[in-house]
């Protein structure tokens, strides 16, 4: 069975319609899947609106965090609570698309880690401005890391459960999207077989996003240089 981790916070208008998309993206599958909605006790609503609309479907199940809030925290919650042998983590603004996961799925018969890349062949986004910038940051992140990983932000990732379970979780998940430059680098330095296929991002559908830039930028590019100190320290 594969888990389907679906991290919100004030995504009601996004949340029901991601459902359903992925529900019909994986109709005639031939595995199973659960959808795990890891909310951080949205004012919005939005965990009592999955309640509302899947009430009677055991394949949709809702966690709320009523003492702890973040992103890395609630992904890390979410594969702890997993049934199924394999994992898949993604955003909830559709900036990540549904269709993309059965076939990420199927690539972990041959990888340990696959990843929703915007920046190989045929991945883009329709957000040219935040596109060239994370191109450009991207760069700067696989020269400082020594990496060819091309999209170090995606967050949008297949693996399978225990093969997550045996990585230091304590030490990657933490802080915001920055939890997913570590997940890649231990992956990387471990010699995991990783592959990127190419995702496409659309714009968001509702509601205004939650990053704010520079103070994200600012965590992230820490991240990244204490990252680089550790593997100059045998650390990594």
């Amino acid at each position: 069975m594969v888990s389907i981790i679906l991290p919100t916070y004030n995504e009601r208008e996004n949340i029901i319609e991601l459902l359903a998309s992925i529900e019909e993206s994986l109709a005639g599958q031939p595995f199973g899947y659960e959808a795990i909605v890891v909310d951080d006790n949205s004012p919005d609503g939005t965990a009592q609106a999955v309640r509302e609309r899947y009430e009677t479907r055991a394949q949709v199940r809702v966690c709320v965090r009523t003492t702890e809030r973040g992103l890395a925290t609630a992904i890390r919650y979410g594969i702890e609570q997993a049934r199924g042998d394999t994992v898949v983590v993604m955003d909830t603004d559709f900036n990540h698309d549904p269709r993309m996961i059965s076939q990420m799925v199927k690539l972990l018969e041959f990888y340990d880690v696959v990843i929703g890349s915007r920046f190989v062949m045929h991945g883009g986004m329709a957000e040219k401005p935040r596109y060239l910038c994370s191109f450009i940051y991207n760069f700067m992140l696989r020269l400082l890391l020594r990496t060819q990983i091309q999209d170090n932000l995606s967050g949008f990732f297949a693996m399978r459960r225990d093969r997550l379970l045996s990585l230091d979780l304590d030490n990657i998940f933490i802080g915001y999207g920055d939890y997913f430059i570590r997940l890649l680098l231990v992956t990387w330095r471990q010699h995991l077989r990783l592959l990127e296929v190419p995702v496409f991002y659309q714009l968001r559908r509702h509601g205004q996003s939650k990053t704010a830039f520079l103070r994200v930028l600012r965590q992230y590019t820490v991240t990244a240089l204490r990252l680089r100190w550790k593997m100059s320290q045998g650390e990594l």
